[in-house]
């Protein structure tokens, strides 16, 4: 499995559109094959912090989607402080 999770920061005042600009992304890439969650939020503490969060089947269905995202254009991040994450097991937290 892999997993890419952090944080970006945008302009403040603008987050809550950049997370809207990524809609259309999240939508596409939750229905590309080997997805398995993806999401992209406001962060609830913090007015220029956007929360990422996504977790694939594998290397391939990740390198596949990026083929194709396209993601949006004029989307302005300041700064990102994400990470990918490879893993070969998950378990129940509790």
């Amino acid at each position: 499995m892999i997993i890419i999770a952090g944080h970006t920061l945008t302009e403040s005042g603008r987050r809550d559109a950049v997370v809207r600009a990524f809609g259309e992304l999240l939508e596409r890439a939750r229905k590309h094959d080997g997805c398995l969650d993806l999401s992209i939020s406001a962060d609830p503490l913090d007015a220029e912090r956007i929360n990422v969060f996504e977790l694939w089947r594998d290397q391939e269905s990740l390198d596949a989607w990026r083929k194709v995202a396209k993601p949006s254009r004029g989307i302005k991040i300041r700064k990102a402080h994400v990470k990918l994450y490879r893993t070969e097991r998950a378990e129940k937290p509790y």
